[in-house]
């Protein structure tokens, strides 16, 4: 398994797209935007610079890293001859289920499909294929290159070969598989996002400030990054639409997105990637300063 299909050019995709590249495997990244693609690849460059700069690789492994990158707008080209389609696009169901069906009809019956969904069912998503034996999650954690845990996550028809698999090639790419069954959020968000969204029912109340929640979290349980932070670091769009699926598919109260957090992302105030969301990043370049607290 040599050669990987990434479906998207975004923060996730460029990302993975850089780590099977950085470990020796031919990938083939995939965006329907031409502008999305030269981003991608020149975030991927960018953060391969650091790494130089900081001796971790050789200016030789980040010119064999982008060379083992080919830039495709046409999935069906794309993914041709891929053993390993990884799926990286919005966190939208319908969205997901149009790709998996095309990927079903356009790759080899051979190839693996994973997607990278940090909360949609994989056995829906499976369901728009003729091989739900063959899907399976690969829950990358963000920033890619730098975090060790990949979640695994089987479907109700995956299988134990491609789940083997998977886990032996996450171990491949120097990372920390966990198997997890196929629940709304999964693992990791089932906790995480409950706990950012009660942060900012904590603000939204008045209890404290947005300084003053993240500082009693960072201090006061050693978290790296204050919740409200990690919030404007995922993107307070991916947010609501991860407390989305797990209010629909939990039925529980305690999963609804707080009213504060669905204003925020309707007048467009997403985090770091609109320059503003708890914190402001317009002005004093702080979204730079976040990601670069992960390239060390």
């Amino acid at each position: 398994m040599k050669n990987i299909a990434v479906i998207g050019a975004g923060t996730m995709g460029n990302g993975i797209a850089h780590t099977f590249a950085q470990n020796g495997f031919k990938v083939q990244l995939i965006d329907i935007s031409e502008e999305a693609l030269k981003k991608g690849v020149s975030t991927i460059s960018k953060n391969l610079d650091r790494m130089v700069a900081k001796e971790k690789i050789t200016e030789a492994k980040k010119e064999e890293t982008l060379n083992n990158i080919t830039l495709f707008t046409d999935i069906t080209e794309g993914v041709e001859y891929s053993r390993l389609v990884m799926e990286a696009a919005t966190e939208n169901i319908d969205l997901k289920l149009k790709i998996f069906k095309q990927l079903d009809a356009d790759c080899p019956e051979d190839t693996i499909l994973a997607t990278n969904t940090s909360s949609i069912s994989i056995t829906q998503i499976a369901s728009a294929t003729s091989r739900p034996d063959m899907v399976i999650g690969m829950h990358f954690m963000n920033p890619v290159p730098i975090m060790k845990l990949v979640e695994i996550i089987r479907g109700y028809n995956t299988s134990d070969e491609v789940t083997k698999t998977i886990m032996e090639l996450s171990q491949k790419l120097d990372k920390i598989p966990v198997e997890v069954n196929d629940y709304p959020g999964f693992v990791a968000n089932r906790i995480l996002m409950p706990m950012i969204n009660e942060s900012i029912e904590t603000l939204y109340n008045g209890v404290a400030g947005v300084n003053e929640i993240d500082t009693v979290m960072k201090l006061g349980m050693a978290h790296p990054m204050g919740p409200l932070q990690l919030a404007d670091f995922i993107g307070l769009d991916v947010c609501l639409s991860i407390l989305k699926v797990l209010y629909d598919g939990f039925k529980n109260p305690k999963y609804a997105p707080c009213p504060l957090l669905v204003n925020m992302v309707r007048a467009g105030k997403l985090g770091i990637k609109s320059g503003e969301g708890f914190y402001d990043y317009s002005i004093s370049r702080k979204a730079e300063q976040v990601s670069k607290q992960f390239v060390k």
